[in-house]
């Protein structure tokens, strides 16, 4: 078929002719050098380089107010014997719900009752969610702004001293906050949170921590609150309260246990300065991966992670222009 095009094609004019060939040649040279990749962007190399070149969206974010805070002020002393020092922090007089070893399967279930069933608002909605899966319960009454710190115990009859060999079957500890004045709960879009928490035990050492913390809304969703990973000076306390071999046999057993998530071992920069120009602040946030690493200026010009190299689907600000501006006139 190129035959037949190409010898009247000469036929009419030598010059003519050479000139199509040349630049065939040109394009086929470009595509071959392209799909080799030689640093020739002419044609996308597979598919995920398809997908790089479509473009970031913004994430359209809503602002929901929490007024549920829990913190684990002494994680260092606490112990499946010993218990622990819980510290609530809440913006209206809440209820702190304290259940010991609660089923894991059961736990599930009642999320996915909130969302299909009825809405988990109060304690005793958990419970008849729960059927009542778990070894002891604790109550506590949380006044608005108050941290009083709130002190969680099996109790000696229990004679529990750990929770078995992987893959449990219970969790340590669920603490759930809900609110306490029905009236609250009209208010508020997030109406409980619960948080799941590790406790060492004779099986497992590793240090108390909150493993997931989940947000009921009163529509019926829930969220799971995941950390981001800052590029900024933030403390970090896997960094500074433990050597690096305690740091990765923790890591080691949690992936064990199944409890660990999947964190990039990634060197933590020691300014607030965007990781790409390093000289604006550092603002948006880049979704599934969680950086936060850019500033406003550098993230149109990235369609993958640069600090894990992963394909960016969503982003988001952490803070409008205007927030920005007010932050640092307040600043000088």
């Amino acid at each position: 078929m190129a035959a037949v095009f190409l010898v009247p094609l000469y036929e009419y004019s030598p010059l003519f002719y050479i000139t199509v060939v040349f630049v065939c040649f040109l394009v086929t040279s470009g595509l071959v050098l392209g799909w080799f990749g030689l640093g020739v962007p002419v044609i996308l190399r597979n598919s995920e380089e398809t997908e790089s070149s479509t473009r970031v969206l913004k994430k359209r974010m809503r602002q929901v107010k929490n007024p549920f805070g829990l913190e684990i002020p002494h994680p260092a002393t606490a112990s499946v014997t010993k218990g622990v020092t819980l510290t609530p922090d809440c913006l209206e007089d809440c209820i702190l719900t304290c259940y010991w070893g609660c089923s894991v399967q059961k736990l599930h279930e009642a999320l996915q009752k909130h969302v299909y069933c009825f809405r988990i608002k109060t304690p005793q909605a958990l419970e008849d969610a729960l059927y009542s899966e778990y070894l002891h319960r604790q109550q506590y009454f949380v006044k608005k702004n108050d941290k009083e710190e709130k002190y969680c115990q099996l109790p000696e009859d229990a004679q529990v001293v750990d929770f078995g060999p992987v893959p449990r079957s219970r969790y340590p500890l669920i603490a759930l906050l809900t609110l306490a004045d029905e009236e609250d709960r009209e208010i508020y879009d997030i109406i409980s949170m619960v948080a799941v928490i590790h406790i060492p035990d004779e099986s497992y050492r590793l240090p108390c921590r909150i493993l997931y913390q989940y947000l009921l809304l009163a529509q019926g969703q829930y969220h799971d609150l995941k950390q981001l990973f800052m590029s900024a000076n933030s403390p970090a306390p896997s960094s500074s309260d433990t050597c690096p071999g305690e740091r990765s046999t923790d890591r080691s057993l949690l992936e064990k246990a199944g409890l660990a998530e999947d964190e990039p071992e990634l060197h933590e920069e020691n300014s607030k300065d965007c990781v790409v120009c390093q000289n604006g602040t550092v603002n948006w946030v880049l979704l599934p991966c969680r950086h936060a690493c850019l500033c406003d200026g550098c993230v149109k010009y990235f369609q993958q992670c640069p600090m894990c190299r992963q394909f960016v689907q969503e982003s988001f600000p952490l803070c409008s222009k205007k927030e920005q501006d007010e932050d640092e006139s307040t600043h000088l």
